[in-house]
């Protein structure tokens, strides 16, 4: 073993008759790269399983795939929230990696690399990122969850300057815990679908190739994944498949999480009309401070994001309406509208993962900036509708 290989983290075990290789990476050190290459070219593998999903592979295989996105459709199929993350989360990774003067997931790429150079099957076995987003959502108390995406964006558009050594730490996390570190410490809820799951998905996935009758298996995963995923093979799961449906699942909403908006809506429309009844001039008053609060904050939102005069004017009028209709959000809205007036160009659409990894990026690109201003006006428009809550009914209650 080789002294660059052997500073990595690694854990051999015995599964039937297959050895299993664990090689713990940091996703942004170039260090690490150098050493997948080097155990590639040194071990005599038959697969290389790499903590990627389908997804993630092809934004690394294929850079210009995001050139393809049709924009209109993301935000028609409601999917703007979940590009914005995925975009985030991308960011986050390839600011680090510039200050190192890599490449975001140069390891996951040097495994691929190698992997084809020596014909080896190459296997992804971590889940769709979309899913993990999608189970941690689900899992936090619909009230904190405002909070987890706001500061996830936070998170990677503030200024943040690592020296290498603070880059190798990341070797005790991955990209997706490294973000969310500051909900994840102190959240169960959060480390759950985040690490926990992610860890027992990926132990299955590798029972799947061990029974598929492979010999050697290197698995190139995030350091932090590499002790959970050791005791989970020990262990043995003998139902990998059926552990990797659950884990795939999306949770249901309860019928509590589903009623509550339609039932917060009814809140406010029965809080103006008694106001009506007590008194018109109540009524008007509350009527004019709804479209103040919510078209107003809503407005502001989209200012912040950069939105086109007509697109804030859009949000001005439609949160109002939008906001009492919980199937239909003003962030569609204000997104199809500045997407409209600002159509997206080739260039927008290919340098779109670059100019997302800086944050002046998210405001000079128009399809980060219309995705902000899916998220920043959506945002404006429900904190005006929740402050306005609490001003009806501390009205009526006069």
């Amino acid at each position: 073993m080789s002294d660059i290989t052997a500073a990595q983290p690694i854990r051999d075990l015995h599964l039937d008759r297959t050895t299993v290789r664990l090689f713990g990476t940091a996703h942004v050190s170039k260090t690490s790269a150098e050493a997948v290459a080097r155990e590639i070219a040194d071990g005599a593998y038959d697969c290389v399983a790499v903590e990627l999903c389908g997804g993630r592979h092809r934004a690394i295989a294929d850079p210009t795939a995001l050139a393809r996105l049709d924009l209109f459709q993301v935000i028609r199929d409601g999917q703007a929230p979940m590009i914005t993350a995925t975009l985030a989360l991308g960011a986050f990774q390839a600011r680090i990696a510039e200050q190192l003067g890599t490449e975001p997931g140069a390891e996951m790429r040097a495994a691929i690399d190698g992997a084809a150079a020596r014909g080896i099957e190459l296997a992804l076995v971590d889940r769709d990122v979309g899913i993990t987003l999608k189970r941690i959502y689900r899992n936090v108390p619909w009230w904190k969850r405002a909070y987890l995406f706001t500061g996830l964006l936070a998170s990677v558009l503030a200024p943040e300057e690592l020296d290498a050594d603070g880059v190798e730490r990341l070797k005790q996390d991955d990209l997706l815990e490294a973000t969310f570190a500051q909900f994840a410490n102190r959240a169960p809820a959060i480390y759950e679908p985040l690490v926990a799951e992610r860890d027992r998905f990926m132990a299955a996935r590798i029972e799947q190739l061990v029974a598929a009758g492979h010999q050697r298996i290197l698995v190139v995963i995030g350091a932090a994944h590499l002790l959970g995923m050791a005791a989970i093979l020990t262990a043995r799961d003998r139902s990998p498949a059926q552990t990797l449906t659950t884990l795939s699942a999306i949770p249901a909403p309860s019928r509590w999480t589903q009623a509550l908006p339609w039932l917060f809506a009814l809140f406010i429309v029965v809080g103006i009309g008694i106001g009506f009844v007590r008194n018109p001039a109540l009524g008007w008053a509350l009527v004019r401070d709804w479209i103040v609060y919510t078209g107003g904050l809503s407005a502001l939102g989209t200012l912040v994001a950069g939105g086109h005069p007509l697109t804030v004017v859009s949000a001005i009028a439609g949160a109002p309406l939008t906001t009492l209709h919980p199937a239909i959000g003003i962030g569609f809205v204000t997104a199809l509208v500045e997407a409209w007036i600002r159509r997206p160009t080739v260039g927008d659409l290919t340098h779109l993962r670059a100019d997302t990894a800086h944050w002046r990026g998210w405001w000079r690109n128009r399809v980060a900036r219309t995705l902000l201003v899916f998220v920043l006006s959506s945002v404006g428009a429900a904190t005006g509708a929740y402050v306005m809550g609490f001003r009806i009914g501390h009205r009526l209650l006069q």
